[in-house]
């Protein structure tokens, strides 16, 4: 029998916490260890796809399209520079879903269906079978990021080592706590990822210490430094590990996989 993919929404209603860079590196570093990987950029902004070379030209077909009109999701896939990481792209037609989905009673579950749908079909075809799917969110709670959460299997919840990174989280927790009780019941976290770290700071010390009180062992030993290699590369189109694969932000999210993979393989044993 198929094992069916794993589905994470990296998420945080703040901008600028390192969600999309997250995504991208994650889900190449997932790809060179032989996963096969799908990123559905679910961010008007479309940065996931900018930062895996996709021009807007090339975004014939997106996620938009995919919830809205209901389009085939094979029909909206782009293969990336990354072999086996392919992408849903993302554009400024996303900002217009909370809109026009707003007089469907199913509007949150609009992701949800697509995804299972072809799931359903690559089970019993020739379609792509992925072992992780990774959801770009937008820095917002909106219509996007709900129907990402009832999606999603588990969040992954990138958390910048700045003042007040807790701030905002409650909201984020009981948003969490909404998903579960009315859409998505069995919606789990599978952990929180400090980001932006800067060794050199007391203050990322205090924050970091801060977060593992609060969230104890949901949050990954690995930590994403502060790095102009990380912010540099989607300028060139490619995600760090292929820009600078020895720069410590990509070496960072090697280790940040393995944890992830150490975490999956314990919650099927």
């Amino acid at each position: 029998m198929a094992t069916k993919p794993r589905i994470f929404a990296v998420v945080n209603q703040k901008g600028g916490v390192g969600k999309t860079t997250t995504s991208i590196n994650l889900g190449t570093a997932l790809a060179a260890v032989g996963r096969r990987v799908l990123i559905v950029d679910f961010d008007a902004q479309g940065n996931a796809s900018t930062g895996l070379g996709i021009s807007r030209p090339d975004r014939t077909l997106t996620s938009y399209d995919l919830v809205v009109d209901r389009v085939a999701m094979e029909k909206t896939v782009l293969s990336t520079i990354v072999p086996r990481l392919d992408i849903v792209p993302g554009d400024e037609n996303l900002s217009g879903v909370e809109t026009e989905l707003a007089t469907d009673a199913r509007r949150s579950y609009r992701l949800r269906d697509a995804l299972m749908d072809y799931i359903d079909r690559a089970e019993h075809g020739d379609l792509v079978k992925y072992d992780y799917i990774l959801i770009d969110c937008p820095p917002s709670l909106s219509s996007l990021t709900l129907n990402a959460m009832t999606a999603a299997d588990a969040l992954l919840v990138p958390l910048q080592c700045e003042f007040l990174a807790l701030e905002g989280l409650s909201q984020l927790m009981r948003t969490v706590e909404a998903v579960r009780s009315g859409l998505n019941p069995n919606l789990e976290i599978q952990g929180v990822v400090l980001t932006m770290y800067d060794r050199r700071n007391n203050l990322s010390d205090e924050v970091a210490d801060q977060v593992r009180a609060h969230f104890g062992n949901k949050v990954y030993n690995t930590v994403i430094p502060r790095n102009v290699r990380l912010s540099e590369a989607p300028s060139f189109g490619k995600p760090a590990l292929l820009y600078d694969y020895r720069c410590p932000g990509s070496e960072a999210y090697i280790r940040l996989a393995s944890e992830v993979l150490q975490r999956e393989k314990s919650r099927a044993a």
